[in-house]
C-alpha cells in the first residue's frame, strides 16, 4: 500500500529505532514515528513517504504505553534536546543497551551469545535530571519581537522560550532571567542571524559540582573587546553587580564571535569580574575551566565512566599508557594516579596546556602531552622512535585508551595501535556504531573483546556512551 504526506494512520508501537523514534507496521508497512512509545497505540501525520516506509510524527496517543510517563519539561516534543523523556527511565536504560549491543553484533559481526556474554548492566543515574554542569542558550526574539532565550527547536535555529531546563542546574533559570532582564531594561539587542547585527547571540553558565563556583560568560557580537564593549554592553556594571548576588559566582566574561555561521563560541575571551576560571574535581582531581575548556558535562557519570575505564585498563603502577584524544587530560590524570607513566595526544592546543596546568597543580609527574591528531602524532612517533631507539618504553606500552569523537579512530591510528600491540586497549566511545566499526578493525588484527558497559552520560536523549576492554591474543 501506498501513503501519502499529511495521511492520517492509527498505528501500535512495537519497537524503538536508534534515534528513539517509535516503529510500528501496518500490514508490515514499517512507519518511524517521533515522540512514541514502544506500547503506544497512536494516531500519526506521515511526514514523508518512501516506497517500502515512512516518517510520521505523534498527533494523538490513543492507547499510551506502560512506559510511557508525564514528562517535567512542556516543551520536551519541540525542543531538539530530550528526545525520549516521555519514556520510563528505566525503559531508556534497556533501549540504550540494546542499542549498544545491537552495533556490536549488526556492524562489528560479533555473535549475540558472545555479546551477551560480556556485556555488564547499563550504568544509570539514580536522578536522572539536573545533571548537566553547561549550558549553552541562545538568545534571540520571538514572533513579537520580544527578548528571549532558550533552545533551538529539533533540526532548526527557531529558538523555543524556556528559561527552565531540566537537565541543567537550578541556578541557570534566575541567571539567564537576571540577564535577560539587564537587556531590556538597557536595550541591548539581541543578535540577528539573517542581518548579523545585534550584540548578545549566546549565554553560557557552567558549575562546578564540587566547588560550587559559577561561571558565566556572554558570547557578544562586538568587533573590539574594549571601547566597542563598553558601548555595547550598556550598564555593565550593574549587570555585574547583580550577577554576583548569586551564591558561587566566580567567573563573568565575554567571549567575542562575530563569525557569521552556527559556531557558538570564538577564541578570544574577556574577563569582565572575579577568575578567568573556575575549578572543579573530578576523582580526587582538581581541574580548572575557562570559557572554552572541554569539560565532560555530566560529572556524577564521568566519574563512573573514568572508573571503568581505570578498572578495565588493571593498573598496577608501573605500566605504560598512551591517552589519546585526551582533551584536557581527564582520563590521562585518573589512568596516571594508577600507571607509571602516561602520554596522552590531543589536537587542540589550548586543551594541551590544561592538560599539563592540571597535571602541574595536582603534583603529577609522570604525564606527557603532545598537541595534534592522534593519527598523526601516533604513527610519527612510532616511527622516529623506532629508528632511535627501538627499546623505548613507549613503543611498548601496556595499555592505549582511546576516547575518540563521534567518527571514531582513524585507520593509521588504529594502524599503529596494531603495531605498537599493548596487552590491553580501552576504548571510551560516544557512538557506539563507530565503536563496532572499530573493534572489528582491531579483532582482526589480534586482539579480543573481554568486556563491553553501556554508560548513561546523557538520560532523556538517546545518546549513550560506553567503554570496552580488548586484549591481546597470545
Amino acid at each position: 500500500m501506498n501513503y501519502d504526506k499529511n495521511q492520517i494512520v492509527t498505528v501500535e508501537i512495537t519497537d524503538i529505532g536508534i534515534d528513539g523514534e517509535g516503529i510500528g507496521k501496518i500490514d508490515g508497512f514499517p512507519f518511524f514515528i517521533k515522540d512514541a512509545i514502544v506500547g503506544d497505540v497512536v494516531e500519526a501525520k506521515v511526514t514523508k513517504a518512501k516506497k517500502t516506509y515512512a516518517y510520521a510524527r505523534v498527533e494523538k496517543v490513543i492507547t499510551p504505553s506502560l512506559f510511557r510517563v508525564e514528562p517535567k519539561c512542556a516543551f520536551h516534543r519541540q525542543c531538539g534536546g530530550c528526545q525520549i523523556q516521555a519514556m520510563d527511565y528505566g525503559k531508556q536504560l534497556e533501549f540504550k543497551q540494546q542499542k549498544v549491543r545491537n552495533n556490536l553484533i549488526r556492524i562489528g559481526g560479533f555473535e549475540a551469545d558472545f555479546i551477551d556474554s560480556i556485556m555488564e548492566p547499563v550504568v544509570g543515574m539514580d536522578n536522572p535530571y539536573f545533571y548537566r554542569n553547561k549550558a549553552q542558550y541562545p538568545v534571540g526574539k520571538n514572533k513579537e519581537g520580544e527578548l528571549i532565550a532558550g533552545f533551538y527547536a529539533g533540526r532548526t535555529h527557531s529558538i523555543i522560550a524556556n528559561t527552565q531546563c531540566y537537565l541543567g542546574v537550578e541556578d541557570n533559570k534566575p541567571i539567564l532571567e537576571t540577564i535577560l532582564a539587564h537587556m531590556k531594561k538597557f536595550g541591548i539587542e539581541s543578535y540577528d542571524e539573517e542581518t548579523g547585527k545585534g550584540v548578545v547571540r549566546h549565554i553560557l553558565i557552567r558549575k562546578g559540582f564540587h566547588s560550587g563556583e559559577i561561571m558565566v560568560c556572554l558570547v557578544v557580537n562586538v568587533p573590539d573587546l574594549g571601547a566597542d564593549l563598553d558601548k555595547a554592553l550598556r550598564g555593565k556594571e550593574e549587570l555585574i553587580a547583580a550577577l554576583c548576588q548569586f551564591e558561587g559566582m566566580t567567573s563573568i566574561s565575554v567571549n567575542q564571535n562575530i563569525r557569521r555561521d552556527n559556531v557558538i563560541m570564538g577564541i578570544q575571551c574577556r574577563t569582565l569580574w572575579g577568575k578567568d576560571r573556575i575549578t572543579d574535581t573530578l576523582g580526587g582531581i582538581s581541574f580548572e575551566i575557562s570559557p572554552l575548556s572541554f569539560y565532560q558535562v555530566n560529572p556524577v557519570q564521568t566519574q563512573k565512566l573514568y572508573g571503568l575505564a581505570v578498572e578495565y585498563a588493571n593498573l598496577t603502577g608501573k605500566e605504560v599508557v598512551w591517552d589519546l584524544y585526551c582533551g584536557i587530560g581527564t582520563i590521562s590524570l585518573y589512568m596516571a594516579q594508577k600507571a607509571g607513566r602516561v602520554c596522552g595526544v590531543e589536537i587542540i592546543p589550548q586543551a594541551i596546556e590544561d592538560a599539563k596546568a592540571n597535571a602541574a597543580r595536582n603534583g603529577f609527574t609522570n604525564t606527557e602531552f603532545f598537541v595534534g591528531k592522534a593519527e598523526e602524532v601516533l604513527p610519527s612517533y612510532y616511527e622516529v622512535k623506532m629508528k632511535e631507539n627501538k627499546d623505548d618504553a613507549m613503543l611498548h606500552p601496556d595499555v592505549i585508551c582511546v576516547d575518540p569523537p563521534r567518527k571514531g579512530c582513524d585507520t593509521a591510528c588504529l594502524d599503529t595501535m596494531l603495531k605498537m600491540a599493548p596487552s590491553r586497549i580501552v576504548y571510551v566511545s560516544c557512538d557506539s556504531a563507530t565503536l563496532a566499526r572499530d573493534l572489528k578493525i582491531l579483532c582482526d588484527g589480534g586482539y579480543a573483546l573481554k568486556r563491553v558497559r553501556a554508560v548513561d552520560q546523557f538520560p532523556h536523549t538517546t545518546h549513550v556512551e560506553s567503554v570496552v576492554l580488548l586484549s591481546k591474543e597470545m
